[in-house]
């Protein structure tokens, strides 16, 4: 009787094992998705602004059916929808590693200027540094060098102006912070790059020439000073010639 329990019991065991494993197989079948329906699921979640949940779709996609002709769309939808989420770090690595991958696909011209969008979309104010200016437009620069006949190129062409604006402006507000620490020295340089680099930017064009003028003036006033010339200004140090004065740091650098 004990025998027979026994071989009933191991029998029993043996057929949910059995069914169990049926049972795991048969839904790990119904939970995977073929690459198209991954491609429509992650469409249809990006269509509807469900970044996030299309972002795993595509991923899924990518990972999972590597070669299928779904995937290189799936690679950039990843990088469109952490665009749209504002993920800009996210976005533009993964633009850039489709720039990598794909170097003769017809978007590039599409991807070069998302790159140069996730720089632009981080810009800042004249009075703090300017990196994501610069990098948006050299970004913007490539684009318009390697595809001058893309829409894109047109597009970036307001981009690259405001670019400059700021950096322009960047650099006529440290030359005004040199000029009222009366650096004139260190001012001077800098209007002069304000005149020399963004000569196209008529915001700061006519005020840098002002300040650089005045720079002149005083630095030649100090010349003066400085070979004897004036005896009334003889005994005073000029604070570009004194031999503790450094050029002070610049706020929000």
């Amino acid at each position: 009787m004990h025998h027979k329990m026994k071989t009933c019991g191991i029998a029993l065991l043996c057929l949910a094992l059995v069914s169990g494993a049926l049972g795991c197989a048969w839904f790990g079948k119904q939970e995977e998705k073929t690459a198209a329906e991954l491609a429509e699921e992650g469409n249809t979640y990006f269509q509807g602004e469900s970044y996030s949940k299309a972002i795993k779709s595509y991923e899924r996609l990518r990972d999972w059916y590597p070669y299928s002709p779904h995937a290189k769309t799936a690679e950039l939808r990843i990088a469109d929808a952490h665009y749209h989420l504002e993920e800009y770090e996210q976005a533009l690595t993964a633009y850039q590693q489709y720039e990598r991958l794909h170097p003769g696909d017809d978007k590039i011209p599409y991807v070069i200027y998302q790159s140069g969008m996730c720089h632009y979309e981080r810009l800042k104010s004249i009075d703090r540094t300017q990196v994501p200016a610069r990098n948006a437009l050299e970004a913007f620069n490539r684009l318009q060098a390697r595809f001058p006949n893309s829409a894109y190129a047109e597009k970036a062409d307001p981009k690259i102006r405001q670019c400059r604006k700021r950096l322009a402006g960047h650099e006529f507000y440290v030359a005004r912070f040199y000029f009222k620490s009366e650096h004139y020295k260190a001012a001077l340089e800098r209007f002069e790059n304000v005149l020399e680099k963004y000569p196209d930017v008529a915001a700061y064009n006519q005020e840098a020439q002002n300040h650089a003028r005045q720079c002149r003036e005083f630095l030649a006033e100090m010349e003066k000073k400085n070979r004897g010339e004036d005896p009334a200004l003889r005994p005073t140090e000029s604070k570009e010639s004194g031999p503790y004065r450094t050029t002070p740091v610049v706020p929000g650098q």
